[in-house]
C-alpha cells in the first residue's frame, strides 16, 4: 500500500521566515488555495482509501480544500501524530531572531539531526517524530492491508522530513537525506509488508503547481 505524504500549503509565518512549530500558526496564503486546487486536481483521478491529516489548522485547511477539489467523500480523521515538530521556545521566531538566542539548536535541526536537543527548549527531538511517525505508518499500513490501497496524509516539513527519513531506515545524522519539502508538495512511500519497511516512489513532486518555486516554499 502507498501513503501519500502532502506538505501544507504556504502560510504567513513562512514567507515571513518564522518557525511555526506545533504550536505556532498562521493562515494559508492566497496563493496556497491555487495550489491546494492544482494539486486536488492532480490527484482526482486516483483512488484513495484514507485520509487524514494533522491537526494544526495549516494543515487541516489544506487537508479541507484538498479533498474538496478533488470532490472527495472520504472523512478526513484529525491524527495528532502528523502534527508539526514541536519546536519549544523557537516557535514564533523568525530565522535570524532563533539564531541569535538558540544558535546551537537552529544549527543542529538542519545540518546535525544527530546532535539536536530539543528537549533544552521545551521541545521534541528528532527521535519523538521519528516514533510517532513510525506508530502512524504501521497502523495505516495494517489498517488498509491492500497493496493497491492508497492512504493521503497531509502534515508539515520538519515532521515530514523526520518522519519519512524514519520511515526509509536512513541513519539519523543523515535523516534530512533527500532535502526539504515545498509546501503543497507531494511525496509517497509504499510498504509491501504491512508496514515492516517502506521504499521510496516520490519526493518533493510539485510540477503540477505549473509554477516556479521559491526559496520560501521550502522553508
Amino acid at each position: 500500500m502507498q501513503i501519500y505524504f502532502i506538505r501544507h500549503g504556504k502560510t504567513e509565518w513562512n514567507l515571513e521566515r518564522k518557525f511555526q512549530g506545533a504550536h505556532g500558526d498562521s493562515p494559508l496564503l492566497p496563493q496556497s488555495l491555487i495550489d491546494i486546487q492544482k494539486l486536488g486536481h492532480y490527484l482526482s483521478q486516483t483512488e484513495f482509501a484514507g485520509f487524514y491529516s494533522s491537526p494544526i489548522n495549516r494543515a487541516y485547511e489544506t487537508a479541507k480544500r484538498l479533498k474538496s477539489s478533488m470532490s472527495s467523500s472520504l472523512i478526513i480523521n484529525r491524527d495528532k501524530r502528523l502534527r508539526e515538530f514541536d519546536l519549544g521556545k523557537m516557535e514564533g521566531l523568525n530565522f535570524s531572531e532563533a539564531a541569535r538566542q538558540y544558535p546551537q539548536q537552529v544549527a543542529d535541526i538542519w545540518d546535525s539531526p544527530e546532535k539536536y536537543d530539543g528537549k533544552s527548549i521545551g521541545g521534541e527531538d528528532y527521535s519523538d517524530v521519528i516514533q510517532r511517525g513510525w506508530s502512524f505508518a504501521q497502523e495505516i499500513a495494517q489498517k488498509y492491508p491492500d497493496n493497491s490501497d492508497k492512504v493521503i496524509a497531509v502534515s508539515h516539513g520538519a515532521a515530514l522530513s523526520a518522519i519519512m527519513g524514519g520511515l526509509l531506515a536512513y541513519p539519523l545524522y543523515d535523516i534530512r537525506h533527500n532535502g526539504a519539502l515545498s509546501n503543497t508538495s507531494l511525496s509517497i512511500l509504499e510498504t509491501t509488508d504491512q508496514g515492516k519497511s517502506f521504499h521510496l516512489l516520490v519526493w518533493n513532486e510539485t510540477k503540477f503547481l505549473g509554477r516556479k518555486i521559491l526559496g520560501t516554499d521550502s522553508l
